[in-house]
């Protein structure tokens, strides 16, 4: 972390709001950004980014420096995020794990032609619990341990929801590919 931002971190946590405006400035667009990425309404996801500062806010004195003050706003605002789309009756339940053989496959590669916006265009067509657990694995880098902990579902769900939708994916892709070549 540089130094100005640890000094601005440590303003924050005796109540410095100049300190808290700044740091606001520096991170509102990315954090924009991630929220735009889980909500679609961007006053909805205006409004989880406001609600996640001031969380961090709130608990600043819980951050350490161990990560960068960056993931550890990421992750509140990310969790803001699912507790909206929850309130929105977004339900992740066990039942829906079915007795599939789960098979950990990190092959990702897409043909050469697909772009990375092909890619997150075909995110935004996977069903809600899919989209979810896809982009907090393949965008957010997250592991299974750590989107079961967030989601608050098993393990296995959410290898479960990751390679249904990772299915979905790239039959999408394989689709738009063929639209391409012809």
């Amino acid at each position: 972390m540089h130094k100005l931002e640890t000094k601005l971190i440590k303003l924050c946590k005796k109540g410095n709001q100049i300190a808290q405006m700044q740091v606001y400035d520096n991170y509102c667009q990315a954090m924009f950004t991630v929220a735009c990425r889980y909500l679609k309404n961007e006053e909805d996801a205006k409004d989880a980014m406001q609600e996640g500062f001031l969380k961090a806010f709130i608990n600043i004195d819980s951050y350490k420096p161990e990560a960068t003050f960056g993931a550890w706003l990421k992750r509140i605002i990310i969790n803001q995020c699912l507790d909206v789309l929850k309130k929105q009756k977004l339900e992740f339940s066990s039942d829906e794990v079915e007795s599939l053989q789960i098979v950990e496959d990190n092959n990702w590669d897409f043909d050469s032609s697909i772009t990375k916006q092909d890619i997150l265009n075909a995110v935004e067509q996977l069903n809600e619990k899919h989209k979810i657990v896809v982009k907090l694995y393949l965008i957010e880098g997250y592991d299974h341990e750590e989107i079961s902990k967030i989601l608050e579902i098993p393990i296995k769900t959410s290898r479960t929801q990751l390679r249904r939708g990772k299915l979905k994916l790239k039959e999408l892709l394989k689709t738009k590919y063929n639209e391409a070549r012809y």
